[in-house]
Parts: structure tokens; sequence; C-alpha cells
């Protein structure tokens, strides 16, 4: 598979999809460390791009992708597929080279679009059953690194 992109979600996906919220008002999202791995190691190893594009706006998400050294990362965008659309012509990247992972329905029209496409284990029955690849991982819980490891072994 000639990928170019991995364009991932972040609630359900890079995250279990639960937000904590203390008493403050701080809010807390966990990240599987694993994930991240394959996102700054072997996404670049293989020439992928790797791509946050996300519905919600979180400063959590931007000290992550800062983290992970991920230049493209959407945030509070309602249609992701425009989005989507948008950074794969400003980078000359065609839909079969595209790789998707989400979580919810949401996320179906980047299915669509995308050339493979996969979603973590506890994604919506809606959401499964258009992907090319379910997870045997959750979200937030290594699906991301099961994907990168699936497509980038083929």
């Amino acid at each position: 598979m000639n990928m170019k992109m991995l364009v991932m979600d972040v609630d359900g996906t890079l995250t279990d999809g639960r937000i904590y919220v203390a008493a403050s008002g701080e809010i807390m999202k966990a990240f599987d460390v694993k994930d991240g791995y394959a996102i700054a190691h072997i996404l670049p190893a293989i020439g992928v791009t790797p791509v946050i594009i996300t519905g919600r706006q979180s400063e959590i998400v931007s000290t992550r992708a800062k983290e992970l050294q991920i230049q493209e990362c959407y945030q509070g965008i309602s249609d992701k597929a425009a989005q989507l659309k948008a950074v794969a012509e400003r980078l000359g990247i065609t839909p079969d080279e595209i790789a998707y992972i989400g979580d919810d329905v949401n996320d179906l029209d980047c299915i669509r679009y995308c050339g493979l496409t996969a979603c973590p284990a506890d994604a919506m029955p809606e959401v499964a059953e258009k992907v090319d690849y379910i997870c045997k991982n959750k979200g937030g819980r290594g699906a991301v690194r099961e994907f990168i490891s699936y497509f980038a072994e083929k």
C-alpha cells in the first residue's frame, strides 16, 4: 500500500473518548504511548504525513500534536471531509493515498473519500460497517498503532 497521509480523529480514536473535567474546570484526556510512538517514529520512516482533524477544540490536543511533531492539526472542524480534501489538495495527495481512522458518524464522509480506512474496536456500528479494517484495539488503547502497523507492513 502506498499511503502518503494518515488522517486521525481524536476523541474515541486517539483517546478513549472520555473527557475528564476536574472541579476546577480543567479538562483532561488520555493518549496511548504506543499510538504516539507509531505516529512520531514509524510514519516518518515510511514517508507518511500524520494529520489530525477533530470536531472539538482543545489545548490538550495542540500540546499532544506538538509532542508528536504533527504539523497538520485542525480542531473545531464541523466539516471534516472538506478540511481533509483541502489538506490533500494542498499536499498533492490523492484519495487512494490517504489512510483514515475514525470512530463515529461524523467520520463517515472522510471514510467514504479515503483509499484505506479503519476504526477502533469500539467504534459505532455504522462506522464499522464501512471501513476496510476494524482494529482489535479500542480507541485510546493502541488502535492507531495497530492501524499504522497494518498498512506499514503491506
